[in-house]
């Protein structure tokens, strides 16, 4: 018979949770999120009238990307007390208990400093200073401030989202032309219909929260001719 060490069963132990603890960490990123802002600063790093290095464009993207889940973990840092609440979003690390705070808050101002740091040094530092605006304007702008202050939070707060092509665009030329700010344009007009289309499903959630999301304080009707309105502008 084989017999198993105490040592041994110690390390396996130690190794599942640094696993459970890297899972968790990549979570904090917001994964799929992160592959929208991906798929958009490539956007604008292609539509960019000049070439870049492959190596410094892949280098650009992927500050970019990791600017985003740094965003997406101070968000969550700040906001675990409404996640706890939450169906949707109960089993995220925070409330999960799977992650203290001040972790998550370590994580989160680290990687926002690498992600900036990156760029600048691959590419420019007027896309670092945008990459480094779009972090605070989400972590602090949207998430401190405009969440649960206002039922357009998410029309202000949505610049963060839109600033991924022009920051795309910024890493291989070093200047903003019309292009990319028609592309933060579309983005920002893309981003409440898309998000308010969303939380009519997950309305009883936000109000149980106290997030004063649109659905919750104008109501369904309402909130389905605000997303008719900004479709219209989108599609002109």
């Amino acid at each position: 018979m084989t017999s198993i060490s105490t040592s041994s069963i110690d390390g396996l132990e130690t190794a599942s949770l640094k696993t459970a603890s890297a899972a968790d960490l990549f979570a904090l990123t917001k994964p799929r999120v992160m592959s929208l802002v991906i798929f958009t600063a490539l956007c604008g790093l292609l539509a960019a009238p000049m070439s870049i290095h492959p190596v410094l464009g892949f280098t650009a993207i992927l500050a970019i990307s990791l600017g985003a889940g740094a965003s997406a973990a101070l968000n969550q840092w700040y906001e675990h007390d409404i996640d706890a609440v939450m169906k949707r979003t109960q089993n995220r690390p925070l409330p999960a208990g799977r992650m203290d705070r001040e972790t998550a808050l370590h994580f989160g101002v680290g990687l926002s400093f690498f992600s900036v740091i990156l760029i600048g040094i691959a590419t420019n530092w007027l896309a670092a200073g945008l990459l480094a605006f779009s972090i605070f304007f989400y972590a602090v702008v949207y998430t401190i401030w405009l969440k649960r202050s206002t039922p357009q939070n998410i029309v202000i707060g949505g610049a963060a989202g839109a600033f991924p092509p022009v920051i795309g665009w910024v890493a291989v030329t070093g200047d903003i032309t019309l292009m990319p700010i028609l592309l933060f344009a579309i983005i920002f007009f893309w981003t409440p219909p898309h998000f308010w289309a969303l939380a009519l499903f997950v309305n009883n959630d936000y109000s149980k929260a106290g997030v004063p999301m649109m659905p919750v304080v104008a109501g369904q009707q309402s909130t389905r001719r605000q997303i008719m309105g900004y479709s219209l502008i989108l599609a002109v």
